[in-house]
């Protein structure tokens, strides 16, 4: 009897431990410690604390202040991604340019872009489109600031240890001298022989 009652309670413990376990999908936080952290890709996590870094580095140099007008008006410039991955690095400029438009000393052109692609096309359209019926040259307000950079990546192993280092690297450029007034970068490593839950 007693090892029946033995077993029994045994079982029931087991089953309350691994109870509480579960491999059903829920929602975490974007921002907070429970986010997976692998080892061979860019995560969330590096994404949001890239642009804070960043931003705080932009905010503190007092930069944006040297414009002739606040806000100043920015574009966003090329993102060179040497990483081996397949990214979207508005994944940083995004988080970067809400900041920056949140302070007041930025707005963000959308109708300019790289190779002459604006991102809103449409916003260019209806600008140029107003210009015409007005009988005017089309008015594009030029930015004072671009905003460029580059992702490196470099990897290292020792044993079964992987190591991941990620640079995020950043400048702010005047379009009237071409002079960057502004560089900064800040580097994520990650460490470990397998990806895992919380950091």
């Amino acid at each position: 009897m007693n090892k029946l009652v033995l077993a029994t309670t045994t079982a029931a413990l087991a089953l309350a431990f691994t109870g509480c376990a579960t491999n059903d999908a829920k929602y975490v936080d974007s921002q907070g410690t429970g986010t997976i952290v692998s080892l061979n890709q860019i995560n969330i996590q590096d994404w949001n604390n890239a642009a804070d870094k960043l931003v705080a580095s932009l905010l503190e140099s007092n930069v944006l202040e040297r414009a002739p007008s606040l806000p100043a008006v920015m574009a966003v410039s090329r993102i060179r991604n040497n990483t081996q991955q397949q990214v979207d690095t508005d994944s940083l400029t995004k988080k970067i340019r809400v900041a920056l438009n949140k302070t007041g000393k930025v707005v963000t052109t959308t109708t300019l872009g790289p190779d002459g692609k604006a991102e809103d096309a449409m916003a260019a359209d209806v600008g140029a489109m107003g210009s015409f019926m007005a009988g005017e040259k089309q008015k594009t307000t030029l930015p004072y600031y671009t905003l460029s950079g580059k992702l490196l990546e470099d990897r290292a192993k020792s044993g079964k240890t992987q190591q991941t280092t990620y640079t995020f690297q950043l400048s702010l450029t005047t379009v009237k001298d071409g002079l960057a007034v502004w560089e900064d970068e800040t580097q994520i490593t990650k460490q470990g022989q397998k990806s895992s839950v919380g950091w």
